[in-house]
């Protein structure tokens, strides 16, 4: 066997090089790009490789850890998991700044390779700069606290090593029930360190994401109680998505006339206006899908983890013997709430299950009843988002106006605070893929850098960030890496003055508002209340920007930046008393013991949306 001679960063790089994926018969690389921020960590070797290897992947330069990250999530979540962005970071900060990115990415099961330099193996220069000492464990650095929210970690300590753990971190970052990040901490002696490889080890490699097919019994039993039901529903989720099984989907519901509700994640599967499309589900879901949930007896689970807000946490299901057949790649999440589990890829799994019910159907009453179900939430979502004259326009009636103007491929992208639910809840999907709402781990700050990864992965179409004055403060560096990178975003900031979605929840448990809105926050100043200038602010990061005035003027603003050669920033502000809501309860932890009536109240309310939780069963 030959070998070649190399040092841990060339051999790492030059293996993550090889590898490639076969998307619908076309191969290309399965490392698309990389994000960096060099410091000691990672400079002297890592960097010096990602350079030579830039016709392979490019590396794009962040302005944060967190937010470099966030992009390479959101690229893999564009590329549907079949493509992985790269993140690297020195030692210390750089890398505990992107364990909030590793989170995104664990909770909403998408593949991320992290790359951070690390403390020197040999320990003969320590403490090293940046370096956390533990008294009673030397081993233990910043790295470690990935563990809590990656996939697969590993520490390489030989050269070595690196023929085991990375073919090991691409096999979860692709399986679809493991998916996820892979953390790879790399000390900062041994990166530069050489061992004799052997060549075979960096030989073009061609991956296929796998579909774990369905048992026979599996899919027999489901069918045999699907045929026993007269009210089913089908919640599809964002595994559909992962799978490519949205005409599948389709086929499905429309062969066996089951209707279809939608989890936030799996948003946009079906278009608004199709018969068998009930709406969203949830807590911040529709009147319709949630209705339809109350009378169900039997929920077929497609891809879905089956999150507290799309439950709302689980009292949605109002039948005492409501049957619950989940459809999942993920043993872990086909087994939730003691589900009839067929652990399958969606695709796998709803072919099979479509040919064993035959001409089977539901009755005419129970597809009548989703009809006017969704009918009756249309007209309440129209006349949410109709355009009014009005300085302070609600938060629905921004998203209306922005749903009227996307075109095939174009994508919004959201993840916190108020604008998840008005999205999910006012959105009339007119094309697929049209949205991505983080809403696994809400993170505030992933709009912006997202919008950047999402626009590395699909070039040709417009990025859309719809971002709130909140998340943007906490998050916005990531508009002057668009303009740096030339990877131009259409951003949509809504000032609402703070956080207030939180302030909402805040006073609707009976407590006083305080410490969201800027108007309720502690202060000593002896001027009036300061507001950001988002527009000078996103000037000043290189982007063109503008403020309306009124609701009337985005249509032209928006054909301004469309036709912007670089990041256009929107600013609107928006009316916080204006919300929209659905029948729905979700669970929130209240005291049980206080002196405050209202919360006393609140708790008494809240207490009575829990009559219809179930049990774990």
């Amino acid at each position: 066997m030959g070998t070649i001679r190399l040092t841990t960063a060339q051999a790492l790089v030059r293996y993550l090089a090889a590898q490639q994926i076969e998307n619908d018969g076309k191969i290309e690389s399965l490392f698309g790009c990389a994000f960096a921020i060099f410091g000691h960590g990672n400079v002297t070797c890592l960097g010096q490789q990602l350079f030579e290897n830039q016709s392979v992947f490019p590396t794009w330069r962040g302005q944060n850890e967190q937010s470099m990250a966030l992009a390479a999530t959101a690229y893999a979540r564009a590329h549907q998991r079949r493509r992985i962005g790269i993140a690297t970071s020195s030692v210390g900060p750089g890398a505990a700044n992107m364990v909030t990115a590793a989170g995104v990415a664990h909770t909403n099961r998408l593949p991320l390779l992290l790359l951070a330099g690390d403390t020197f193996q040999s320990r003969l220069p320590d403490p090293v700069l940046q370096q956390t000492e533990h008294f009673s464990n030397p081993s233990l650095t910043v790295n470690d606290a990935f563990k809590a929210v990656t996939r697969f970690w590993d520490r390489i300590t030989s050269p070595s090593q690196l023929t085991v753990a990375l073919p090991q971190a691409i096999a979860t970052m692709l399986d679809p029930a493991d998916c996820g990040p892979a953390m790879i901490a790399l000390p900062q002696d041994v990166q530069g360190q050489a061992w004799d490889f052997p060549e075979s080890f960096f030989a073009p490699k061609v991956h296929r994401i796998r579909r774990p097919q369905p048992e026979a019994i599996d899919l027999a039993l489901a069918a045999d109680a699907i045929k026993a039901s007269k009210r089913p529903l089908i919640i599809a989720g964002g595994g559909v998505f992962y799978s490519g099984a949205r005409d599948e989907l389709t086929q499905f519901a429309e062969r066996h006339q089951i209707p279809v509700v939608e989890t936030i994640a799996g948003r946009t599967l079906l278009n608004d206006n199709h018969p068998l499309n009930c709406g969203p589900i949830g807590a911040t879901g529709s009147n319709s899908a949630n209705h339809m949930c109350y009378d169900a007896d039997l929920v077929l689970a497609i891809g879905t983890r089956l999150q507290d807000f799309t439950t709302g946490s689980w009292t949605l299901f109002r039948d005492p013997d409501m049957k619950l057949i989940s459809i999942n790649a993920g043993r872990f999440d086909a087994n939730k709430h003691m589900a009839q589990s067929v652990i399958a890829d969606a695709k796998a799994a709803i072919v099979p299950l479509c040919e064993r019910l035959g001409a089977w159907t539901t009755d005419s009453s129970w597809t009548n009843k989703a009809k006017a179900e969704k009918a009756a939430w249309d007209e309440i979502v129209n006349s949410r988002t109709a355009a009014t004259d009005t300085t302070l326009p609600s938060y629905a009636q921004v998203v209306g106006k922005v749903n009227t103007l996307m075109q095939e491929g174009d994508r919004v992208i959201t993840a916190a605070g108020g604008l998840p639910a008005e999205i999910n809840m006012n959105w009339q999907t007119r094309h697929p893929y049209s949205l991505d709402v983080e809403f696994g781990f809400s993170c505030m700050g992933y709009e912006i850098a997202a919008g950047w990864g999402n626009k590395i992965a699909r070039p040709d179409h417009e990025s859309i960030v719809m971002v709130g004055d909140g998340s943007y403060l906490m998050m916005n560096s990531d508009i002057y890496s668009s303009v740096l990178t030339g990877h131009k975003m259409i951003v949509f900031v809504c000032d609402n003055g703070g956080f207030a979605v939180i302030r909402k929840l805040q006073t609707n448990t009976g407590n006083v508002a305080f410490n969201n809105q800027l108007e309720d926050c502690t202060t000593e100043r002896d001027y009036d209340l300061p507001r950001v200038d988002f527009v000078s602010h996103a000037r000043g990061l290189g982007a063109n920007a503008e403020k309306l005035t009124n609701l009337n003027e985005l249509e032209a603003a928006y054909a301004r930046a469309k036709a912007s050669d670089r990041t256009y920033v929107i600013v609107v502000d928006i009316d916080d008393t204006i919300w929209s809501s659905c029948e729905a309860w979700w669970e929130v932890g209240l005291p049980e013991v206080t002196d405050n009536e209202n919360i006393i109240k609140a708790r008494d309310q809240w207490e009575q949306g829990r009559q219809h939780q179930r049990r774990g069963v």
